[in-house]
Parts: structure tokens; C-alpha cells; sequence
């Protein structure tokens, strides 16, 4: 009551003493004054018929704008959400419709997509007013939320964790740099494929795949090209025209002209041939990256090694490449010749276990050239100890930035771009 005598453009009341207070208003609420009657759901998000049943019931409680904040299990319930956004833009009912914690996240970047009326910010990192809540600078310089509308294509990196990505800060930046309208979200995912499902409409036109979905998408995908399904996982899924998903795998280009440029920068080598071509590969992970890795390596003419915690895993990747498989404790003994190449495909060291180590410093004595996937922190342990070795180090950041430098191709491919304007425009 204060807040409206003192001139507040909005004031918030929950839904539960909404009633009481329009008692205590008697219809004496200024002009200038919106009220936003809220309701928070902290253990679910109900069905869209339950939503637009309390759509109605708030509406009737006389409310200016209707809020309503519920709790995401999986990221697939924040669809229900945006039915939710449009039913209501249809009906010209103004709504605040949001999804909390973290794989709720893409409620409060995409909702004016969807017609919300607005979203929350904090000023400041660790000053949120509810978990994963973005800063207002990162929702105006990252996602650059007020040029988001209907006609906003929707990209995004699918993975578990998602948090620690730099993609979006790279993606959205490079859609602005051309004038591509779209915007690039993380999308923090338990099951892929009711994701997908889900996720289905062409207006959702592509995503990027990290740990642990790669090998999960050449599953998921309509057509899968043919190098990313000899590799066994795809990183890159573009939603055609037709609305089919195809999948590639821009992982092994990105890591290996890394590793390449890497050795080069460092060393004479011979510029017909690749600096990994007879040279003994090992490559410690046997998941999506770690297939990208041997793949490649493989086609440069390396003599590749698989090693891995679980041994069975890594004897399935070196019978499909044709080389012998490890475990990480017998990698610690394992040094048959000088002058090896190391590849860190796994998550160790990654922030924010930034102590944690692949393999000890001692062992590192038999590298001459270390690789490590895991690029937040951009120096990881393994990388510091190497080069303390004497080894040439490549980081992780080049890979990711080659990879990206693929994906990007894809989702902004000319084609599928003037393919658009003419379907569109004329």
C-alpha cells in the first residue's frame, strides 16, 4: 500500500493474500500503478491445462499482470511454460512466465520469443533473487535479449554439465557480427532424446553436443554424416528445412589442426606430410571427444593408443581404431618411446576440479607434445606439469574455438540462409 502511495510503477503481491489485499485496495489503486499478482511453484511445473487454470484464477483476482514462477525437474518442462507465453499473447493477457533453477534457465533468455512481458536480472553475479537467475548485463550483451522476437531462431550447446561453457559467449557474438537473427542458449539436458522430441519446431535450428550426449546424438539424428558416424559422435546437429536433425562432427578437424599448429609452431617438420603421421597417439578417454581424437589422429598416419578408467570401454574404442587400449593406471607405466603425443579427452581437471590430473608429472616425462580438451581453466594442471617437462603444450581453447569455427559454418551455411529469405521474403 505504501508502494502505491509513494508512486511504484508495479507492485508484486502473492497470489495466496491477493483477495485480501484488493479488499484492503477498495478500488483505490492509482492510475500510473500495474499489479503483478505472482504465483511460485518451488516442487514442479504443473500441466498446461493446471497453468492456464491459474492463468484464470489470478486474471480473476483483478490483476493487472499475471506471474507466475515454477520449478524445473527437467529442462523439457520449461516447453510447457512457453504454450503457456503464447496461449496467453493470443488472448492479449500479459504475463510473467518463468522457470527456475538451473534447467529452467532458458525461461528467462527466451520468453519475449514467446510474448512474456518481461524477465528478471541480478545486478550483479551472486546478488541473484532466485538460482540461476542471469545478470542483466549478460542478458543484454550476451544474449542481447531486447533483439530477441518471434522470428528469433534458437541454437544452443546441449550437455551436462552446461554451465562452464564459453559457447554462448562466442556464438552470439559471431550471429551478431553477421546479422544473423538468432540467439545461442546452453541448454542443460538429462535425456536427449525427449529433449529433441520436445525441442522439435524449425524454429529451434541447431545445437551444438558436448559430454557426455555426443555418442547419444548419432542416435538421435535423422542423417548423421558419414565421417561423424565412423567417429561414433556428433557434436553438431542442424534442423534442415524439411525439419529433419543432421548430425556432424566438427571435434576431430578442430583438435587435431590444433595439435598440428601446435607441433609446427614448435618443432621443424616436414610440410608434406602431417607432424603426427608415425608418431605414437595416446588418447586418454573413450567418449565422443576421445573417438573424434583417435579418428583423426588415425587418418594423419598416428600409431594411436586408447586409455581409459574403465579398460572395457577403451578396448572397444582401440578395436574399432585398430590399436591397444590401457587403463589409466597402466598408463602411468607406459612409456615404450620417446617423443609420444598426449590427448586429455575426459572432464578431469576441469573447473572446478582444477587440482585433479589425468596422469602424474612423472609419467608426462615420456610426452614431447600434450593435448588437453578441457579448456576452462585455459592452463589445467595437466598442461602446467607438462610444460614444466619440457613438452610442447596445446590448450584446449584452440580446439574449442576450431570447432566452433565449423560449427558456425553450419548453422549459418549461405544456403540455408538464402534458402530462408527466398521462402520468407518473397
Amino acid at each position: 500500500m505504501l508502494a502505491m502511495e509513494l508512486g511504484a510503477e508495479y507492485v508484486d503481491i502473492e497470489f495466496k493474500v491477493a483477495d485480501k489485499f484488493m479488499r484492503l485496495l477498495s478500488g483505490k489503486k492509482p492510475e500510473n500503478c500495474k499489479l503483478i499478482v505472482s504465483s511460485h511453484n518451488y516442487e514442479n511445473t504443473p500441466s498446461v491445462e493446471e497453468l492456464a487454470n491459474l492463468v484464470a484464477q489470478i486474471q480473476a483476482t483483478g490483476a493487472d499482470i499475471v506471474k507466475i514462477a515454477t520449478t524445473a525437474t527437467e529442462i523439457v518442462d520449461v516447453a510447457r511454460m512457453f504454450q503457456i507465453l503464447v496461449q496467453c499473447q493470443e488472448k492479449q493477457v500479459p504475463i510473467i512466465g518463468l522457470v527456475m533453477n538451473d534447467r529452467g534457465f532458458i525461461s528467462r533468455v527466451l520468453c519475449p520469443k514467446y510474448g512474456g512481458y518481461l524477465t528478471f536480472g541480478s545486478l550483479e553475479k551472486g546478488k541473484e533473487s532466485a538460482a540461476a537467475q542471469p545478470t542483466v548485463a549478460d542478458l543484454i550483451n550476451v544474449y542481447s535479449i531486447k533483439q530477441i522476437g518471434p522470428d528469433t531462431r534458437v541454437f544452443g550447446i546441449i550437455g551436462k554439465p552446461v554451465g562452464h561453457s564459453k559457447s554462448p559467449i562466442l556464438h552470439n557474438e559471431a550471429f551478431r557480427s553477421v546479422g544473423f537473427n538468432a540467439v545461442y542458449v546452453p541448454f542443460l539436458v538429462d535425456d536427449l532424446a525427449k529433449f529433441l522430441n520436445t525441442y522439435s519446431s524449425p524454429d529451434f535450428a541447431g545445437f551444438s553436443c558436448t559430454i557426455p550426449h555426443k555418442e547419444a546424438a548419432v542416435r538421435c539424428c535423422d542423417e548423421v554424416d558419414p565421417i561423424a558416424r565412423d567417429i561414433g559422435a556428433v557434436n553438431t546437429m542442424v534442423r534442415r528445412s524439411d525439419g529433419k536433425l543432421v548430425g556432424y562432427n566438427t571435434d576431430y578437424v578442430g583438435a587435431i589442426s590444433a595439435i598440428e599448429d601446435g607441433i609446427r609452431a614448435s618443432q621443424p617438420t616436414d610440410p608434406s606430410t602431417s607432424p603426427l603421421a608415425g608418431r605414437l597417439f595416446v588418447v586418454i578417454g573413450a567418449g565422443g571427444a576421445g573417438k573424434a581424437l583417435a579418428y583423426g589422429a588415425k587418418e594423419k598416419g598416428a600409431r594411436v593408443v586408447i586409455a581409459n578408467r574403465t579398460f572395457a570401454r577403451a578396448q572397444e574404442l582401440a578395436n574399432l581404431i585398430g590399436g591397444p587400449a590401457l587403463t589409466l593406471a597402466d598408463l602411468e607405466n607406459y612409456h615404450p618411446e620417446e617423443g609420444m603425443i598426449l590427448a586429455n579427452t575426459t572432464a578431469i581437471g576441469m573447473h572446478p576440479n582444477v587440482n585433479e590430473t589425468p596422469l602424474s608429472k612423472q609419467a608426462l616425462k615420456s610426452y614431447a607434445v600434450v593435448f588437453d580438451a578441457v579448456y576452462t581453466p585455459k592452463e589445467t594442471r595437466l598442461l602446467r606439469e607438462a610444460a614444466e617437462c619440457g613438452a610442447t603444450v596445446v590448450s584446449g581453447l584452440e580446439m574449442f574455438i576450431r570447432q566452433a569455427m565449423g560449427q558456425f559454418e553450419h548453422f549459418t551455411a549461405p544456403d540455408r540462409l538464402m534458402r530462408d529469405i527466398v521462402l520468407t521474403k518473397t
